[in-house]
């Protein structure tokens, strides 16, 4: 399984390091996976989900595990703050898994107030523990993703917890740089990264702050991680990835399928080039959804908000959906509005 772990990273020298999309809640389900693959992810992660949930069979949670024969890795990432609980799923989830991730990075209250995500770095010893019963019980590589720490009385304590849990069998650790308190204020501290990269020999993924080429190779060249991780900059942008690859001379524009199949690509105006980009985007989100899960209603709805962000006229987005009969029919709208129709 190691292939999908990868190795460690030194100094970063302009070539390619793999790009994550990071997992989302409301945002990374199945057909979105998927399409950030197509649109230069490396490698992709599902939505974060309650351990707790997934013992008890939860339909909706199990959801949001499904994958495809094309998501390859597939790993699913949990939360919990029941060690048993996480223990329990990660042997659910690991027969269909090539990789288990755990999430110690989640800021969001309904996680947190119940010990959980990012409310763990104030608990290391409960931490580390939890992570070595998964790693003894499981026969999938585990990884984790954090944050600096809680922001608290506590110093940030993440490049202590990275050497802890590469201690007990870690295999790739993530850090965003924020602490809980921060939540998504403020600058990612890219140095405290460099730090835990600097201290290991696992592979340490850098996230925060990184929305396009130039922040990526500013990251790589001040961290030296082995890969990037995208969230907030993924949101209704899939081509995050490919505009990153490009602007890094990892891949050529024209191979783009929004742009090969435009004959007028390089005449576009910035605004004409995000309406052909998106609604290729937006077909194919719809493509890959009828092939999978089939289009569910509230994820498309999130999505149509992200994808049409910024664009001219895109208030009237919520209104041209509240207006359609059925979900294909809203699909469409998008696709027209994107279309300029």
């Amino acid at each position: 399984m190691s292939e999908f772990i990868g190795t460690k990273r030194g100094s970063w020298d302009g070539e390619q390091r793999p790009l994550y999309l990071a997992p989302m809640s409301g945002v990374t389900d199945l057909p979105y996976r998927l399409l950030a693959k197509e649109c230069g992810a490396d490698v992709t992660i599902t939505e974060f989900t309650n351990s707790t949930a997934l013992t008890r069979e939860a339909a909706t949670s199990w959801r949001r595990m499904e994958t495809h024969e094309t998501e390859v890795p597939f790993i699913p990432q949990i939360f919990g703050g029941d060690p048993g609980d996480m223990a329990t799923a990660a042997e659910m989830l690991a027969p269909a898994a090539d990789v288990i991730d755990l999430n110690f990075g989640c800021p969001a209250p309904k996680v947190t107030n119940i010990c959980a995500g990012a409310a763990l770095m104030g608990e290391p010893d409960r931490l580390v523990n939890m992570v070595e019963t998964i790693v003894d019980r499981v026969d999938v590589p585990v990884t984790a993703k954090m944050r600096l720490g809680t922001g608290g009385a506590r110093a940030n304590n993440s490049t202590e917890i990275c050497e802890r849990l590469e201690a007990v069998g870690a295999r790739r650790l993530c850090i965003h740089g924020r602490t809980l308190k921060q939540r998504y204020a403020g600058e990612a501290d890219w140095t405290s990264i460099k730090e835990a990269v600097e201290k290991v020999e696992v592979p340490v993924v850098a996230n925060g702050d990184v929305v396009d080429a130039a922040s990526a190779a500013a990251c790589l060249t001040h961290t030296g991680a082995s890969g990037l991780m995208i969230g907030r900059g993924a949101i209704g942008r899939p081509t995050v990835f490919s505009d990153i690859k490009v602007g890094l001379g990892w891949m050529k524009e024209d191979d783009l399928p929004w742009v090969a199949q435009h004959d007028d690509w390089h005449g576009l105006s910035e605004v004409g080039r995000a309406f052909v980009s998106r609604k290729w985007c937006w077909d194919r989100y719809i493509e890959l959804s009828e092939a999978t899960i089939g289009i569910q209603g509230k994820w498309m709805q999130r999505h149509a908000i992200a994808f049409t962000k910024g664009l001219p006229g895109a208030k009237k987005v919520r209104t041209l959906m509240h207006e359609q009969d059925t979900t294909k029919a809203m699909a469409d709208a998008i696709s027209g509005f994107l279309a300029g129709v």
